[in-house]
């Protein structure tokens, strides 16, 4: 397979709605995710995909899916499961993007909304249902989704499905399907544990990898800054002052979310927040604000931040170093996506934090460079 293919090429007899909605796209070629999939995808195989962030793998399933999908049965054909209210709806509007004129309906269900609402979507007979696992799961079991006739499960983020909480309930979603089914599992980190319990819903599947280096990818600078605990609202508000940006800052626990918000709005800076406690009306507002450029952070936990894509967005910033490196690698991905020219990620760090992130910055073979802000410019520390 050449690395330049397009969709056409990749998908054979490709449907008229999904060469209009290609040409219309403006890309030129799949990414490498899309194309190692697709002809899998399309002989009806099981798949595990680990590809970055922003590589493009919603539309990875999603297109050769729309080429499956029999239109002209009104019945749920493919379900597609996300951990999280953002990726459903963005999930949804890809759907919607590259799905028209085509007849295929998409139907979405997350707890906390209307149930008497998406049981009236699931009256008429999506093909596509997407949705959270424990509104789904509900729905099933009220018989009011029926699962007899899908043929394809979808695991988005599986690494956030395929956890302790979840896992009995994705479970009982894959089994209520056909025995013959295709479930396809894609997330940008997938530890052993992860793969391996995705395989036990599996049937052989193919297991593919792709990393950072397969696609022509934006290019994404690394930095940081070090400073005391409590001189962090300092450094952001200094950093932000200076320089043009539309950023997305990580924090780790709700309660400091909320005081760092105040905060800044003292000092004179517009921040949406973002959290999984937050209501689903507050996190929609939060996100529209953000996006038409009415305020010029967006800070979240990473809960919230999961799924969430923001074309244009210049920065990451970590003002609390996570953890885990598949949570930093998460993070980060949400700036430079495809489409992008180039995303900037700071962390700003104690020395502590400093040395964890030299270690995850070892393991990610990445350059990090250090930083000082000087008259609210980064520049080389010596």
């Amino acid at each position: 397979m050449n690395n330049k293919q397009s969709l056409s090429e990749a998908i054979p007899d490709l449907k008229p709605f999904l060469q209009t909605a290609w040409d219309k796209s403006g890309f030129e070629k799949l990414t490498a995710i899309q194309l190692h999939t697709a002809r899998f995808i399309i002989e009806g195989r099981d798949i595990i995909a680990e590809s970055p962030t922003g590589s493009g793998k919603t539309l990875a399933y999603l297109l050769p899916l729309l080429q499956q999908i029999d239109s002209t049965q009104k019945n749920t054909q493919v379900v597609i499961l996300a951990s999280s209210h953002e990726l459903v709806m963005q999930i949804n509007q890809e759907v919607q993007d590259w799905s028209r004129d085509s007849g295929i309906g998409s139907a979405t269900l997350i707890g906390g909304a209307n149930v008497k609402r998406q049981i009236e979507k699931l009256k008429k007979k999506p093909q596509i249902v997407i949705g959270t696992p424990g509104r789904m799961n509900e729905l099933i079991n009220q018989k009011k989704l029926k699962m007899h006739q899908v043929k394809t499960i979808v695991l988005d983020e599986a690494d956030q499905l395929l956890v302790p909480e979840h896992i009995s309930t994705i479970e009982k979603i894959v089994k209520s399907t056909l025995s013959d089914r295709q479930v396809l599992v894609f997330s940008a980190t997938l530890p052993e544990t992860v793969q391996s319990k995705a395989a036990e819903l599996m049937n052989s599947p193919e297991v593919i990898q792709v990393g950072n280096e397969d696609d022509d990818r934006p290019k994404i600078e690394y930095m940081y800054l070090v400073c005391e605990a409590r001189d962090k609202i300092e450094s952001l508000r200094k950093l932000v002052r200076n320089q043009k940006m539309k950023a997305l800052v990580f924090v780790k626990d709700i309660s400091t979310l909320s005081v760092l918000a105040e905060k800044l709005r003292f000092m004179g800076i517009n921040a949406g927040v973002l959290h999984s406690d937050s209501k689903k009306q507050e996190r929609t507002k939060a996100i529209k604000e953000f996006r038409e450029g009415k305020s010029e952070l967006l800070l979240a936990s990473d809960v919230a931040a999961r799924g969430l894509d923001i074309t244009d967005l210049s920065h990451v910033i970590h003002m609390d170093l996570p953890q885990e490196m598949a949570q930093f690698v998460h993070r980060s991905g949400r700036t430079g996506r495809l489409g992008a020219e180039s995303g900037t990620v700071v962390a700003i760090v104690t020395e502590s934090e400093e040395r964890q992130l030299q270690k995850f910055s070892r393991q990610l073979n990445l350059t990090v460079s250090k930083k000082a802000l000087f008259h609210g410019k980064l520049v080389d520390t010596k």
